[in-house]
């Protein structure tokens, strides 16, 4: 079907709209819903936080006896299921809307097509597809979630110009600048965890919270650490908000470490803490986004174990010499068509430095 331009209009203030819950409405999808009659926006609304609301039924509330006969547009389909809150799919019926125009389907099984079904047999012209790129990546983690069992795993890296994280000491405060500092607060902030490896808890002992004016949701703080040497001082341990450690099952969990943090037992690796088997179990708990701030270690192990589905890399423009410390800690190809490529998604320039986003050409969406 073709949308006219009034439809791709509605959809993108239904995107925008949308965006308002991005740091708040884990583990559910963000979602927006505008109501248009005759040309006109008449309502339109947002899901804020889980167990409140959706979008449509904001949208309907403040639309009144003018939803019947209206077109609803949804950035993500419909729920058919009484979850946390009522079927919003029946609540579009019983307002009377006359059509639905869905950005993309919702990926999780008790939806999945059955929202749109359910529409559809109440006689509401139904149509999907406006859009549905970027409500997909608005929604990157929840798909990534319900499609695949576990998060999408952003790697956050700070470089010079000569590809080096830190000094040959591991000093690294500070590489970038104020501004690229404060942006990646607003990365910390959407995700729904943060992860970091034992070598920087122990070299640079950081808080890794959010550190933003009203922000009031703090992402789990992850710790891989296999043999569970964390210092029980550390101080991300002792700041609001839940932490984790994870470790390897087979090693005793020191008892002044179980008494400030919870401690999870993993699969290894290699000796080392099983990551797929750590996402998966961050995905039990319905953990969308896992934003990663660690050394060249773990990032090395998350692109090689292909865990690793975006790279968020800011580029200083200084230098720091061949004896400081790399990116990441990987294995060299031996030949050069064996090396790994990444796709460009996006770069700008945060203050004075560069920041780009890519995608190792391994992952799907």
């Amino acid at each position: 079907m073709s949308f006219s331009a009034f439809d791709h209009a509605c959809m993108t203030r239904a995107l925008r709209l949308a965006r308002r819950g991005l740091y708040s409405t884990t583990p559910n999808p963000r979602v927006g819903c505008v109501l248009a009659q005759q040309g006109q926006l008449i309502a339109e609304g947002w899901h804020l936080r889980a167990g409140e609301a959706h979008a449509e039924i904001h949208a309907l509330r403040e639309a009144g006896a003018a939803a019947a006969g209206a077109t609803a547009y949804v950035t993500l389909e419909p729920c058919s299921h009484q979850g946390r809150t009522g079927p919003c799919a029946q609540a579009l019926i019983d307002a009377g809307v006359g059509a639905v125009i869905v950005a993309t389907r919702d990926p999780n099984p008790r939806v999945a097509g059955q929202g749109i079904a359910m529409l559809r047999a109440a006689g509401i012209k139904t149509c999907e597809g406006l859009l549905s790129d970027e409500a997909r990546a608005l929604n990157v983690g929840f798909f990534s979630r319900m499609l695949r069992g576990r998060p999408w795993v952003r790697v956050k890296l700070a470089q010079s110009l000569d590809g080096r994280t830190a000094l040959k000491d591991g000093s690294s405060a500070w590489i970038t600048g104020t501004a690229a500092r404060q942006d990646v607060q607003r990365w910390r902030a959407r995700a729904c965890a943060v992860l970091t490896g034992l070598g920087t808890v122990q070299r640079d002992n950081p808080s890794l919270n959010v550190r933003l004016p009203r922000v009031q949701r703090q992402p789990l703080r992850v710790i891989a650490d296999s043999r569970w040497q964390t210092p029980a001082a550390a101080r991300t341990l002792h700041l609001p908000g839940a932490t984790l450690v994870a470790g390897r099952a087979d090693v005793p969990v020191p008892a002044a470490l179980e008494a400030v943090t919870e401690c999870l037992p993993l699969a290894t690796d290699g000796g080392r803490v099983d990551l797929a088997a750590l996402l998966e179990a961050l995905a039990d708990r319905e953990l969308n986004e896992v934003h990663v701030e660690a050394g060249a270690g773990l990032a090395g192990a998350l692109l090689e174990a292909r865990l690793m589905d975006e790279l968020l890399l800011y580029q200083a423009p200084v230098v720091l010499g061949s004896d400081a410390l790399p990116t990441l800690a990987i294995k060299g190809p031996s030949q050069m068509q064996d090396r790994q490529h990444f796709a460009l998604e996006e770069q700008v320039m945060v203050g004075e430095d560069l920041r780009i986003r890519l995608r190792p050409q391994y992952c799907e969406d």
